[in-house]
């Protein structure tokens, strides 16, 4: 049963038809999600699907040697568990939480139901997953192409885009496993990006500074990305 479930909460819900969010609030549940809790596993069958509030999820791909590397990030414009609609009960990917706080969890059967019954339902997250499957693709072209400094500043303006206010907690190491490069790489671009007055990190906690520097001194990945989720979903950013 729903527990305070607020269609203003995440933006792709409240991008529902009210006809449709009738249906889904009363099995909409409230739930709190810590710092590095695993969402799903590779290979894992989902039971459910997650409609962050104010918490960030990303999506990692996991080698065999447990080198890993992030390739979407996903927060209160979206879903965690689109392959579930796609046609598949499992992924090769690994969904861990970046940033804790709220989210909405639905049972994986009830979507696959709206999804197959409801047009608007399926028009609206098929758009969500092509703008998640461009995040995708422009992700391993940064990670192929760009310095870290870029690589840090794109991953730091995505996370900001998917929270309230300018800070983020978040350790060296995790972001380290999230770009897939060495902690000592992590440290040394964190303090360029300080030293130019950018952002101020300190005991895990990243605050943003200068917002507007960061996106002069990213590459372009990060506004292709952007473009994309204005053009795919507009009746989002309007919310």
């Amino acid at each position: 049963m729903s527990i305070g479930a607020d269609k203003s909460s995440n933006r792709l819900l409240a991008a529902l038809p009210s006809n449709d969010w009738h249906r889904w609030q009363p099995n909409l549940e409230v739930v709190e999600l810590r710092l590095g809790q695993v969402l799903y596993e590779s290979g894992g069958k989902m039971q459910h699907v997650y409609f962050p509030i104010d918490v960030i999820v990303s999506l990692l791909f996991v080698l065999e040697n447990g080198a890993s590397a992030e390739i979407a990030v996903v927060g209160n414009e979206g879903i965690v568990g689109i392959s579930l609609f796609m046609g598949g009960e499992t992924t090769p990917s690994r969904a861990v939480v970046q940033s804790a706080g709220k989210c909405l969890r639905l049972r994986a059967q009830f979507l696959k139901s709206e999804f197959r019954d409801s047009l608007p339902v399926m028009h609206l997250l098929l758009r969500y997953t092509q703008a998640l499957i461009t995040q995708m693709t422009q992700t391993a072209v940064c990670n192929r192409h760009h310095s870290l400094d870029q690589q840090l500043c794109r991953w730091l303006l995505l996370s900001l885009d998917r929270l309230q206010g300018s800070n983020l907690v978040m350790t060296q190491e995790l972001i380290a496993n999230m770009l897939g490069v060495r902690r000592e790489g992590v440290t040394e671009a964190a303090g360029r990006l300080q030293k130019a007055g950018l952002i101020s990190y300190r005991r895990g906690k990243i605050d943003v500074i200068d917002r507007k520097g960061l996106e002069q001194r990213t590459c372009e990945c990060y506004a292709v990305v952007k473009r994309e989720y204005d053009r795919l979903l507009p009746d989002l950013i309007a919310l």
